[in-house]
């Protein structure tokens, strides 16, 4: 065993954990934790921690402990540090668990009644101008009042906790025109630019369930089962208008990326190290190897998905590209474990308009049933954006991406219902 390894018997006591830092205590500890373990990889081991207040209101901390076992006894062992510059622990806002946000107010904001009528008299404003629905931007689409809450919105996601849930408009009381507008209208004092997000230019992106292909049925967006945690492959931000939802299941789940690295910082800087090294061989529209986790411009940054890392059956990796390593794999497991182990679920509501900070945040979908009314099928409306003021630097393994969505001169294509393959063609390798 390691000489800096960490015993945990069958006292439990004898460790304590906090959650942005990991302290080891050599003598019993007055509060109590909980433990228990499943398998992981082979011959490694996940060790949920709690620790519980004797205070009720107390949410208790969730920690997810990588350890081996030896002679019945789990092992923390000491492993290698991180690599040069980066830190130790994200002490921000942005480190979150879910199970610290007790109340939808923590991060919805209701609209007011006042709210609504000045996105009425917003609405009515810009159609007087005539002009195209995608110009709309805060310019003419003036919020006094709301538009200030909506900046503040806005640097929460950039520099807080990273997401929020605008809520209160009614698709109902609407025609998708006007619905649209309002979105982007909303939209438009979180990020000013906006991104295409295919080949094609399409500039919003319907998430509907679609059996009518197997290929269809099996892509993330047209099918009804869960996705693992993944980042969009551009846009600082993603943001989604839920014009209805599912007969049951579709919650949206997300998990702090920086939640994660402390997690690993502390337990497993080797995974770290893993992480950061240029050599995981992405699949998208080009062949591409890159690291998963940067340190960029003091900011650390995630961005991946499992399926331009490892196919499946839909998405069968060609033969002459690199397979990943079983570290790679590792890595990939524990930060898939981490962020459902501090994941928080949003039960979505029809006409949310919600928020995430693509770099920060990790996201996935509960699987979901559809019900036979209009009103019982799960359709979001997806977009990717970025503010130009607030947005974070981009390491330049992704700034590809960023270009083809945000710079590149070609066209942008506004389709406001799903259309036919031709005119939303399925990226093979979707994050």
């Amino acid at each position: 065993m390691p000489g800096n390894a960490c015993l945990l018997g069958e006292d439990s006591r004898w460790v304590t954990l906090a959650l942005r830092e990991i302290v080891f205590i050599r003598k019993p500890s007055p509060e109590r934790l909980l433990v228990s373990d499943f398998t992981f990889t082979k011959g490694l081991s996940l060790v949920f921690v709690r620790r519980y207040s004797p205070k009720p209101d107390i949410v208790p901390d969730v920690l997810v402990l990588t350890s081996y076992k030896q002679d019945g006894v789990h092992c923390f062992a000491g492993l290698p540090g991180l690599p040069t510059g980066l830190p130790e622990t994200l002490d921000s806002e942005s480190a979150w668990v879910g199970a610290q946000f007790v109340k939808e107010s923590q991060y919805v904001y209701n609209l007011t009644q006042a709210d609504k009528h000045e996105l009425y008299r917003a609405l009515q404003h810009f159609k007087a101008q005539g002009l195209d629905g995608d110009l709309v931007c805060r310019e003419n689409f003036p919020l006094p009042s709301l538009g200030a809450t909506l900046d503040r919105v806005a640097e929460d996601i950039h520099s807080g906790k990273g997401f929020a849930v605008v809520r209160g408009i009614d698709p109902q009381e609407h025609t998708i025109e006007d619905l649209t507008v309002l979105y982007l209208g909303i939209q438009g004092y979180i990020a000013n630019q906006r991104g295409r997000q295919d080949k094609k230019g399409n500039m919003l992106v319907h998430i509907v369930a679609d059996n009518t292909t197997q290929a269809k049925a099996d892509h993330h967006r047209h099918s009804t089962s869960p996705i693992t945690f993944h980042n969009e492959e551009s846009g600082d931000i993603v943001s989604w208008l839920t014009r209805s939802t599912a007969a049951a299941g579709g919650k949206c789940i997300i998990a702090s990326a920086h939640t994660v690295y402390n997690v690993l910082a502390a337990t497993r800087p080797d995974i770290i190290r893993t992480l950061t090294r240029s050599d995981w061989p992405f699949a998208l529209p080009k062949f591409q190897c890159r690291p998963v986790l940067f340190h960029h411009d003091g900011k650390i940054i995630i961005n991946f998905g499992r399926t331009p890392l490892m196919g499946n059956a839909t998405h069968p990796r060609p033969a002459h590209f690199p397979s990943l390593s079983a570290r790679q794999i590792e890595a990939l497991d524990a930060v898939e474990a981490i962020a459902k182990a501090t994941q928080m679920e949003i039960q979505t509501r029809a006409g949310d308009v919600h928020f995430i900070n693509n770099l920060a945040i990790l996201h996935r979908r509960e699987g979901f049933v559809n019900g036979q009314s209009a009103g019982e099928k799960r359709h979001l409306v997806r977009m990717r954006v970025r503010n130009d003021r607030l947005g974070w630097s981009i390491p330049e393994e992704l700034r590809r991406e960023w270009y083809d969505a945000f710079d590149k001169p070609a066209d942008h294509v506004w389709h406001l219902e799903p259309m036919p393959d031709a005119f939303f063609p399925l990226r093979k390798y979707p994050n």
